[in-house]
């Protein structure tokens, strides 16, 4: 097994920016502000040829126990239960605080392996590291995460404890399996980081089997998004809580389900533009449309309960425009009644029309209902987005259809479409060539997307055709 390394501390002591710099990413939301990172959240990095699973967690208070410190707390103990070493990350600009002295407590009772960073110790001497030794956790290594000081050691220090607690015959496995997936060679450090700085791990992308569905859970705030990824890996992976705003980065969860691997997104519920605010959600908002790019298959929850409002348009309008795959999951369908139910459906016609391609499904996250179904839809999705289409099929389809219904003439000229080829991928593209296609109605092309989606079985994906019109040699000397 890869060693697991779990960075804990109370809020806003640095433990994303530390996350970021070890596993060379941006994947953490970093911001002068306690509580942003709520969720745990794993990245992968490589030190020294040791390959790591990094944690970041949220800030950990130890003896709250109601409201939603209570489930960050609860994240960050299953963090420090899964992990191989603990970083303690206390701040020497603040000094030392009653909570570290809580948490202190709580990691000495667990017996894990722990390190005690001091960030943030840039330009400090080291006495101001003395009252750190209060916690009894050995001596404390002073480290800047922001400017990759005293990371090196750090890291060191970490994989001998990790070498240390693993049985030889556990460690050769592990290391034969990263070194397959890891470039051949590492990428220079980036302009003005440190010495020793960790060395840049592969993009999260090139890690995933070939088979790995990238699925993003998208959708409004509070229409169990959170609840929906718990239900599917069937543990309390992500905070779900009754409190719109809850999630607030895009966390990645590993899955598989019938022998289909899954790299499921919670993302931060979407609000209409006027109604971001604070910073924080800004932010947000950023690492979710991130996660439309860069998925394959976007699920979006609907509040079945209430009618789809422009707000679930407007997400819906993000993800058909980035070309991603869609399913329509209408959650808490369990607790509408037959009005509510009508209501939903005609909220749907009127403003969804556009999702037509999409499987429609009624779920309840909460009571695990639906969800197989649902997956079943995810994967033909994925299937249609990434389908490979011969030219001559195509050209064949192309040219029935133009026997079937002629594109109409613009004033004396009837455009000609003569062959067609795929021009791409997720979403698939289809490339038409002819004469004056610049004058091919939207209508005509709503057909022919209509029939190669049917002709194709391209269901749960959006369809994409551009024309090339064909030069005329004798257009110049008519000019």
């Amino acid at each position: 097994m890869v060693p697991v390394l779990a960075l804990v501390g109370r809020p806003n002591v640095g433990k994303s920016t530390l996350f970021n710099r070890i596993t060379r990413s941006r994947d953490a939301i970093v911001a002068d502000i306690p509580g942003l990172t709520r969720d745990r959240h794993y990245g992968r990095a490589k030190w020294r040829d040791q390959a790591l699973l990094v944690v970041d967690t949220g800030g950990f208070e130890p003896v709250v126990d109601t409201g939603i410190v209570a489930e960050m707390a609860r994240q960050t103990r299953q963090a420090i239960a899964e992990a191989d070493v603990v970083v303690f990350l206390v701040d020497a600009r603040t000094g030392l605080a009653p909570q570290d002295q809580h948490i202190a407590a709580y990691l000495r009772k667990t017996g894990k392996p722990v390190l005690l960073a001091v960030n943030k110790s840039e330009g400090l001497s080291p006495a101001a590291m003395a009252e750190f030794h209060e916690l009894g956790l050995g001596q404390p290594l002073p480290v800047s995460a922001a400017h990759g000081q005293g990371v090196a050691p750090l890291l060191d220090a970490a994989c001998a404890l990790c070498l240390r607690e693993a049985e030889p015959q556990e460690q050769a496995e592990p290391q034969d399996q990263l070194e397959a997936q890891e470039p051949a060679q590492q990428p220079a450090p980036a302009p003005g980081e440190a010495a020793g700085a960790v060395p840049a791990a592969p993009p999260a992308a090139a890690q995933l089997p070939p088979r790995t569905i990238k699925l993003a859970i998208i959708g409004r705030p509070n229409v169990g998004k959170s609840t929906l990824i718990n239900a599917l890996v069937g543990e309390e992976r992500v905070i779900a809580f009754d409190q719109p705003g809850t999630t607030r980065d895009a966390i990645e969860v590993p899955f598989e389900r019938d022998g289909v691997a899954y790299t499921l997104i919670d993302t931060a519920g979407l609000r209409r533009r006027g109604k971001v605010f604070e910073t924080i959600e800004k932010f947000s908002v950023v690492k979710t449309l991130q996660a439309i790019e860069s998925c394959n298959v976007v699920v979006l929850l609907l509040d079945a309960s209430e009618p789809v409002s422009d707000q679930d348009a407007h997400i819906a309008g993000f993800a058909v425009e980035a070309g991603r795959a869609l399913v329509v999951a209408a959650n808490k369908w369990d607790k509408t009644d037959a009005y509510q139910r009508q209501r939903f459906a005609a909220s749907m016609a009127e403003r969804l029309p556009f999702l037509g391609f999409a499987h429609r499904h009624e779920i309840s996250a909460i009571s695990r209902k639906g969800l197989r179904p649902l997956l079943r839809s995810v994967v033909e999705a994925h299937r249609a987005a990434f389908a490979k289409l011969s030219t001559p099929r195509l050209t064949r389809e192309l040219q029935e259809a133009v026997a079937f219904q002629q594109p109409p003439r613009a004033g004396t000229v009837r455009p000609k479409l003569r062959y067609a080829h795929q021009g791409g991928q997720n979403p698939p593209v289809i490339v038409i060539h002819g004469n004056s296609l610049d004058k091919v109605p939207n209508s005509y092309t709503r057909y022919l997307e209509s029939r190669f989606a049917r002709v194709f079985k391209l269901g749960g994906t959006p369809l994409r055709i551009e024309y090339r019109t064909s030069r005329n040699p004798f257009q110049s000397t008519r000019d």
